[in-house]
């Protein structure tokens, strides 16, 4: 124990500096709030499902929930039940195990639903593809409104693909599914 101790004491924390906030980012954090509550009325709540993933995407999810990005104070919440979900946002490529999972998942889920597919495997099956073991990407098992690319995507992204999707329920005839 004295040795790990001296060694800290030696070579300090080791982190990156935290990243610089502004006044733009505060600003535009309300404006995401605000818009959220226009569109939907309500806090979105996000059902997580990992249908097969390396846990690459659900590492970078996680910090969604992290001070930095602080998405619960933008008015987005996980919940444990699809039933209290509004968005389906779904990682990996869907194993053969998982597809009747998550398509129960999808129809527990309540009307008007978005299904969001994270990361290179949800959105095309990634290195995995369509094989004995893997349904392949996400849009082979349920319908997908949209897709986050990134292997993993970081979580900016995955922030704006979330918020992409609930902009694209404003106006439903504009509305579209991935095709193929």
């Amino acid at each position: 124990m004295w040795r790990i101790l001296k060694q800290i004491a030696k070579n300090g924390i080791r982190s990156e500096a935290p990243p610089e906030f502004s006044d733009e980012l505060r600003v535009e954090a309300e404006r995401i709030q605000h818009e959220l509550l226009d569109i939907l009325g309500q806090a979105l709540s996000i059902r997580q499902v990992d249908a097969g993933s390396c846990n690459g995407c659900e590492l970078e999810i996680n910090a969604l929930n992290n001070p930095c990005y602080n998405i619960e104070g933008l008015g987005i919440r996980f919940v444990a039940s699809p039933r209290h979900a509004d968005m389906l946002l779904v990682t990996g490529p869907v194993s053969r195990h998982m597809a009747l999972a998550l398509r129960r998942t999808y129809d527990a889920t309540p009307d008007p639903k978005l299904v969001v597919a994270v990361g290179d495997c949800g959105c095309d099956g990634g290195i995995f593809g369509e094989s004995y073991a893997s349904c392949g990407r996400v849009a082979n098992v349920i319908p997908v409104d949209l897709a986050v690319p990134g292997c993993p995507p970081p979580p900016f992204e995955i922030l704006r693909g979330i918020l992409t999707a609930v902009r694209r329920c404003r106006a439903p005839s504009s509305k579209s599914r991935i095709a193929d």
